[in-house]
């Protein structure tokens, strides 16, 4: 489990990508991206075809996460994909897919 606490300049973000992002791994790819990064925070599909992200940890971490919600896994196609900084929270305490 990542200890974003101690660390220096914490960062989060939400992230809505658009495109060809459901039904192709695109919540499965985040989760492992976000853990991957040492990140905390969680991913799920929105009912208008988009999905939506948050990510909470180091600053340059977090910049890479979102660098890989651009690409996206291979059978995706991403088209747009808004970025928002927001306050930390420091609640998360691990990497989920959501489903609410």
């Amino acid at each position: 489990m990542p200890w974003i606490r101690a660390m220096g300049n914490i960062k989060r973000v939400r992230v809505t990508i658009s495109g060809r992002v459901q039904g192709v791994g695109f919540r499965y790819f985040t989760q492992r991206e976000g853990e991957r990064l040492g990140l905390v925070g969680w991913v799920k599909n929105l009912s208008n075809g988009d999905v939506e992200a948050e990510a909470e940890g180091d600053e340059a971490q977090v910049d890479a996460f979102v660098e890989a919600m651009r690409r996206g896994p291979p059978v995706s196609r991403v088209l747009d994909c808004q970025i928002n900084e927001i306050p930390a929270n420091h609640r998360d305490v691990a990497f989920d897919i959501t489903f609410f």
